[in-house]
């Protein structure tokens, strides 16, 4: 049977995929879905149990069965350096030691029963995370308060945000969990972190990111990396292109020892940073080669669509050009046609010739443009109108023209106008019996 389909995931939730399959290197998509879910969606916690795995450390969610989590100090992935609490030394010190040692038992274990219970009672506030920036922000501000506005930059801003900023920047990120309840942590903030050296050092060469256990945001951390004892810090860089905890520090550090440790984790994987760095370097080499070459091929591309541009606008124009002279063509086939139909229409409606021996009849010969002579007959009572006709029908007049006396030289109004409608008949016109008259072109004007 056919597994039901997983749910669509929200644009934010697709972010976070992605995100996460960044900052942990996982190739599988499900994995990294799976571990989210898990993490109901919290990336901050999910990367973190990531890299708790790739450390050695058994997942949040596989805990070991039988045995608390301790720190494998012979494990070469990861430096690990514990300070242990001086021993007591002299007669006093060993009896006030042995004096107080059933006390400090008594009260530990009261309190992790207390504690223990409480779970049952209520659920552990620390374990929701609402405000992780707003933890990280009123840890600062509690820590100048309490020790002073001498110490390092503290980040300020969530786990995550710290880690995207280190595997961006190629830094290493060192991590301080502030234990507020151990009898160490007054002692090392004052006299190791809080120190001008270590302030220098820590400033100029890494992030430096804390957060109190007691703050939701400090404890989700604290459930991460798994620490053994305060004050617990942690070395973060970025190794084989995933964030890795490189180094553990914990207990009290003095200021030397505490400068020394951190140059020695980070003088070890001095070589993985600049892997990195070199392999970042060839990338973005590649990124922006490959960019001028995209470019050189845009460029190139907006070549050859402008000369397709030009070449399709030159044979659209020419192609313009054709159908203008073919229209043109056919257009003057189209006047000519209508101008033949018009001549036999007018040469058809012409009235008869008279006789030459008819006392009314004038004997006119026309002088056309191409030096023709026309001669025909009409009658002394004809319009103008009947001249103009003739001549027009003739295949050898000219398409526009007007007839003119030679002397004295006048156009007669053989054309009806607005002044004169009807133009004169030729006897009105004061012609002859016999006359010669001019047809003078006038299709160019």
């Amino acid at each position: 049977m056919a597994a039901p389909d997983e749910p669509e995931l929200s644009q934010a939730q697709t972010e976070k995929l992605l995100q996460f399959q960044d900052l942990t290197g996982l190739e599988s998509m499900d994995q990294c879905r799976r571990t989210l879910e898990q993490h109901n969606w919290n990336i901050e916690a999910a990367v973190q149990d990531r890299l708790n795995e790739q450390e050695g450390v058994p997942s949040v969610f596989n805990p070991p069965p039988s045995r608390p989590l301790q720190v494998n100090t012979a494990d070469h992935r990861v430096y690990s350096y514990i300070v242990s609490r001086p021993q007591p030394r002299g007669l006093l010190g060993w009896s006030y030691y042995l004096i107080m040692l059933p006390f400090r038992f008594t009260y530990y274990t009261l309190l992790d029963i207390f504690r223990f219970a409480l779970r049952f009672i209520r659920p552990d506030p620390r374990g929701r995370v609402t405000d992780p920036v707003g933890d990280v922000v009123s840890f600062i501000h509690s820590f100048a308060e309490k020790y002073g506005h001498s110490h390092p930059v503290f980040y300020q801003g969530t786990y995550g945000q710290a880690l995207n900023d280190a595997k961006r920047e190629l830094r290493y990120l060192l991590v301080y969990l502030h234990g507020d309840d151990h009898q160490d942590t007054d002692e090392f903030c004052r006299s190791t972190l809080c120190t001008e050296e270590v302030i220098t050092f820590l400033n100029t060469r890494m992030l430096f990111w804390a957060c109190s256990t007691n703050k939701p945001e400090g404890y989700r951390v604290s459930q991460a990396l798994r620490e053994n004892t305060y004050p617990f810090l942690a070395m973060i860089m970025l190794k084989d292109r995933k964030m890795t905890v490189v180094g553990r520090l914990e207990g009290l550090l003095q200021p030397e020892d505490f400068i020394n440790q951190l140059n020695f984790i980070m003088e070890a994987n001095q070589t993985y940073l600049m892997s990195e760095r070199m392999e970042r370097e060839e990338r973005s080499q590649t990124q922006v080669l490959r960019q001028q070459q995209d470019e050189a091929y845009l460029a190139s591309l907006r070549a050859d669509q402008e000369k397709d541009r030009k070449k399709r606008e030159e044979e659209e124009q020419r192609r313009q050009e054709e159908e203008k002279v073919r229209q043109s063509a056919l257009a003057e086939e189209r006047r000519r046609r209508t101008l033949e139909e018009e001549k036999e229409r007018k040469s058809e409606c012409l009235p008869p010739e008279p006789l030459a021996d008819d006392p009314e009849s004038v004997k006119i010969v026309f002088k056309l443009p191409n030096d023709t002579r026309v001669e025909r007959r009409f009658l002394f009572g004809q319009s103008l109108t009947v001249i103009y006709d003739f001549l027009f029908s003739l295949k050898e007049s000219p398409e526009k023209f007007q007839i003119v006396t030679n002397f004295p030289r006048r156009v007669l109004p053989c054309i009806p106008t607005e002044d004169q409608p009807n133009p004169p008949t030729l006897k009105e016109a004061g012609l002859s019996r016999s006359e010669v008259l001019f047809v003078q072109d006038l299709t160019d004007d």
